[in-house]
């Protein structure tokens, strides 16, 4: 061999073994967990000739010797510690007692195993240490340290023994009991449904230790089950008596110096349009025909601002609360009853002071001017949503000119929104109708018609109109700079998510293509299923395909409506972001500077987070009805419609009661083709997806889990 070639082999055999220390070393920090020999890093590495194995050994024994990696033992080798990298995130706990964490610091959720939780529950925000890659090629770690602690009150079921008692707590996502001292139990006796407080959890203990905060009574009750879900979000049940003081002080007249400060509309034809069982009426319409021809109609609010003062104690407990709760058979209320139901409810014949847009429309409903102020009104008549209807549908009853000119002027607007962006989903609600004791005797769906959308109409304007008029000033209108202002804002639509869409309305032979405008194509495609059964499941996967409204004062329009500017005026009973608008439009047009805006953004999310809470204790509670309502119907057959899917099972919501359960795989021979988004039957290969028909027989009901359990009866071919 000439020295030349000497050289030139010498040279390829470094670059080599620089190229395999490297693959070693990468190997060894991926599988750090492991011991392996050279035949087990060969093969890993994929080397399978004899001079190239040899190397392997000789650099395992170099890195060795270098400490790079450890010999445990001759011949075998295992990843040296290296140095931790710490992020920070939030615990989302999983069935096996684990979790991922959600941190901004990675782009993938890292795993946490069950004995690397460090005692960290669900909700908690912790510091990990974190392996670059752990099992299945994953980011992996482990909780060193609890920052905040989310949650440490619970809900379960009481199992008392002699000496001592555990809450078996009822929750999808905690998998602890909660150890409770006899002396801590606060009355609670065997099988009750109560509260625990987490205390303390001691080092190698396998349970944390608490106590009873409250007892709710016996499982299965109304009253119980409605309190349970409440303390399950963490939402309150009732006010403190110093906020309840308050609120009684506070006069039902309004002095006659306050009415002569206000545009007066008490002899304008104003009335209100609302659900049949409501009681707080934070919104009313007037109209009055204008002499050039021109309608004026005013969208007037309750002026809670006027009563409720910032920083008071009800304006505090208000901002803890940030909303209103629904539940299937009560009401949660933002501001005490005597507020929210008397003072500021926009009751028939009482004067109330209201804050008001008002504009002036032709008859295509163009804006010729607008005016934004406090006002004093004096509501003709409260009118249901269905005396309305009726008033459209035969165009007799009272005020019927008024009715229909208002219901004339919101079809155009409708249509216009629409050709200008917004999506139109026909949104449909689950509604009980309940006995005496509470108890569901049937379900409906509430459908949206003409007289819901004429008032959702004009609500949407005014909304839009004060968004605009404080985020985008006239030219001529000082001060130029923005001002800080709450917004309601959606974010476009998550491109993956339309993508699955379109994968999924492709089965039904339709081609979705929402590259260059996706709310068009969304609305075009809800258009062409309007006749079809599988329109209410193709909407379905249109809304989970947006992202989520929310509040904030960083404004980028509202993708979902069309708008460039929109904020929440018109519940200021029910949503403290509405009242936090009212205070700021009064500043703005009184020509103060602009607000703060750094504690305006943190009460923003404080609401979103509240409004998702009160959300989801909404859907909890019709879980809970639905599934009682089926209580009595076990063994009994019923149609459906496929309405999801997970590695678990499928998911199927009856025909006739709208009532959802869930056919479990188990034993059986279907299972989730997660690509195709489909069921597939084992050996047959029939499929069903989405919106397909079927039939169930209902196995169980569990109240307690929220639970139906259905299983196919038939053939599903």
């Amino acid at each position: 061999m000439t020295q030349k070639k000497r050289k030139t082999y010498k040279k390829k055999s470094q670059k080599l073994t620089k190229h395999l220390n490297k693959e070693i070393v990468t190997l060894f920090k991926n599988n750090n967990t492991r011991t392996l020999n050279y035949k087990q890093v060969a093969s890993l590495l994929e080397i399978h000739d004899s001079p190239s194995r040899k190397l392997v050994y000789q650099i395992l024994e170099d890195l060795a010797q270098k400490k790079q990696i450890i010999s445990v033992q001759r011949g075998q080798y295992r990843c040296a510690p290296f140095e931790e990298v710490f992020i920070y995130g939030t615990v989302d706990a999983i069935r096996n007692g684990g979790a991922y964490i959600v941190s901004d610091d990675v782009k993938e959720d890292v795993y946490i195993a069950p004995k690397n939780m460090y005692r960290a529950l669900h909700g908690d925000r912790v510091k990990v240490a974190f392996f670059t890659r752990g099992r299945r090629h994953k980011p992996e770690g482990k909780v060193v340290e609890i920052d905040a602690k989310q949650k440490r009150e619970f809900v379960g079921i009481l199992e008392v023994n002699q000496k001592f008692a555990f809450l078996k707590v009822n929750h999808p996502k905690v998998n602890v009991d909660i150890y409770i001292p006899k002396e801590k139990l606060q009355k609670g006796k065997q099988g009750d449904k109560a509260i625990a407080r987490i205390n303390d959890w001691p080092e190698g203990a396998s349970s944390p230790f608490g106590q009873i905060v409250e007892v709710l009574g016996v499982p299965g009750t109304n009253h119980t089950e409605m309190h349970a879900i409440l303390a399950e979000y963490g939402l309150p049940r009732t006010f403190p008596e110093n906020v309840s003081a308050a609120a009684t002080q506070i006069p039902l007249e309004i002095p006659k110096e306050e009415i002569a400060k206000r545009r007066d509309f008490r002899n304008v034809t104003t009335f209100t349009i609302d659900p049949e069982d409501a009681k707080d009426f934070d919104d009313a319409l007037s109209i009055q025909k204008k002499d050039n021809g021109n309608w004026e109609v005013g969208v007037h609010i309750a002026d809670v601002a006027h009563y409720v003062k910032a920083d008071s104690v009800i304006d505090q407990e208000a901002t803890k609360r940030a909303t209103s709760v629904y539940l299937v058979d009560r009401v949660i209320p933002m501001l005490p009853e005597v507020l929210s139901n008397q003072v500021c409810s926009l009751r028939p014949e009482e004067e109330k002071c209201v804050f008001s847009v008002v504009f002036e429309l032709n008859e295509k409903a163009t804006i010729i001017h607008e005016w934004l102020g406090k006002s004093v009104i004096r509501s003709d008549r409260r009118f249901t949503y269905e005396e309305a209807q009726e008033i459209i549908e035969t165009q007799k009853g009272d005020f019927a000119t008024e009715i229909l000119q208002l219901d004339k002027l919101a079809k155009i607007m409708r249509k216009e929104r629409t050709q200008n962006g917004a999506i139109e989903f026909s949104s449909s609600e689950v509604r009980f109708h309940l006995n005496k004791d509470g108890n569901p005797i049937s379900v409906h769906k509430k459908e949206m018609k003409d007289s819901n959308r004429l008032v959702e109409d004009f609500m949407l304007l005014a909304n839009k109109q004060v968004a605009t008029f404080v985020g985008k000033p006239p030219q001529s209108q000082t001060p130029q700079k923005a001002r800080s202002f709450v917004y309601r804002i959606h974010d476009l639509p998550n491109a993956e998510k339309l993508e699955t869409l379109a994968k999924f309305v492709k089965q039904f032979d339709y081609k979705f293509k929402p590259d260059a405008n996706p709310a068009a194509a969304i609305n075009e495609m809800l258009k062409a299923f309007a006749d079809r059964p599988e329109r209410s499941m193709i909407e379905i996967m249109s809304i989970r395909s947006m992202a989520k409204a929310c509040y904030t004062t960083r404004n980028i329009g509202h993708y979902g409506l069309g708008f460039d500017y929109y904020t929440h005026f018109t519940s200021p009973i029910r949503r403290y972001p509405d009242l936090m608008v009212h205070r700021l439009l009064e500043r703005y047009l009184n020509g103060a500077n602009s607000a703060k805006e750094a504690p305006l953004e943190v009460t923003c999310k404080h609401c979103s987070i509240m409004e998702k809470k009160a959300t989801d204790a909404e859907r909890s509670s019709i879980k809970y009805m639905q599934v009682q309502y089926m209580t009595d119907k076990v063994g009994e057959v019923f149609e459906g419609m496929v309405s999801g899917f997970n590695d678990y099972g499928m998911y199927v919501e009856l025909t006739d009661n709208y009532c959802e359960g869930r056919v479990p795989f188990g034993e059986t021979d279907y299972s989730f083709d997660e690509r195709n988004h489909c069921v597939v039957e084992r050996g047959s290969g029939v499929k069903l997806y989405l919106g397909d028909p079927v039939t169930v027989l209902v196995k169980s009901a569990d109240l307690e889990r929220k639970q139906l359990e259905f299983e196919l009866a038939g053939d599903i071919a």
